[in-house]
């Protein structure tokens, strides 16, 4: 669905930590740094009306220091390509700051070929698009990390997990190296983690349900999962300091996960 301008900015607005909210000052924009991200529903801020699937941007707060604010700016059904179409990427690229992070997930979406508002071919319009929140992050001082695509739940007869994004992994993986950007393979890192669960134990993170087999997106305890896949990247690419990350080896309950109401602000 095409949106205004005005109804970027305003899901811009709900975007921010409410620790913020309210606080217009350049003070307090420098007493916090900004973990912006901007991707698919995989990581978005999901609802009351979604719960139980929860997207990991909504864990990763619970691994960072309470001075390491997350901004999620991922949106359902969004690629590289319509995010920027839709103004998203202006949007926060009009409040990031210096030492602020934008980090960048994209890939689900961008694998349909069949709508042209999303599709990206993996080498050349992917890249680009990719380029453009390099790019836009760092004209404003703020450092862009890219992450490869979270896996779906996919296994073969001999109950192998497989890959599900194509070139998509591999063209992002080049254009980090070529661009000297930060790359959080969190591609390889859930495939992995989905090989050592397995068929059966990965039905447990993902949302399944009485009523539906999700095998793209997440409940709290596979949001939680791949959140701590993320924190422990952003440390080990040294995006992130010690200092910054907390309980990455300490049990997370599921029950901080919440789902609020939807604002007219949040709807997309």
């Amino acid at each position: 669905m095409s949106l205004t301008r005005r109804q970027v900015g305003l899901a811009a607005v709900a975007a921010v930590p409410l620790a913020l909210a309210g606080i217009g000052s350049a003070q307090a924009v420098q007493r916090h740094r900004m973990l912006y991200i901007a991707g698919d529903s995989t990581a978005a801020q999901k609802y009351a009306d979604a719960a139980p699937e929860t997207g990991w941007g909504m864990a990763l707060p619970f691994f960072l220091r309470k001075d390491l604010s997350v901004a999620n700016h991922a949106v359902n059904g969004r690629s590289s390509k319509s995010f920027v179409d839709e103004g998203r990427l202006d949007a926060i690229l009009s409040v990031i700051r210096p030492g602020d992070v934008l980090l960048v997930q994209f890939a689900h979406n961008d694998e349909k070929s069949e709508d042209p508002t999303r599709y990206t071919e993996p080498w050349t319009t992917y890249q680009d698009y990719l380029r453009q929140y390099i790019e836009g992050a760092r004209s404003h001082g703020a450092r862009p990390v890219l992450a490869t695509p979270v896996e779906r739940r996919r296994f073969d007869a001999d109950g192998n997990a497989v890959p599900t994004h194509g070139e998509y992994p591999a063209a992002m993986r080049a254009l980090a190296e070529q661009e000297r950007v930060a790359l959080l393979d969190i591609e390889a890192l859930s495939l992995a983690l989905w090989q050592r669960l397995g068929v059966e134990e990965t039905k447990v993170y993902f949302n399944w349900t009485g009523t539906e087999q999700d095998n793209t997106h997440f409940n709290p305890p596979g949001a939680i999962a791949v959140a701590r896949l993320v924190a422990r990247e952003l440390l080990r690419t040294r995006v992130l300091a010690p200092r910054d990350v907390i309980r990455l080896d300490e049990e997370i309950p599921t029950s901080w996960i919440t789902w609020p109401e939807a604002s007219s602000a949040s709807v997309a």
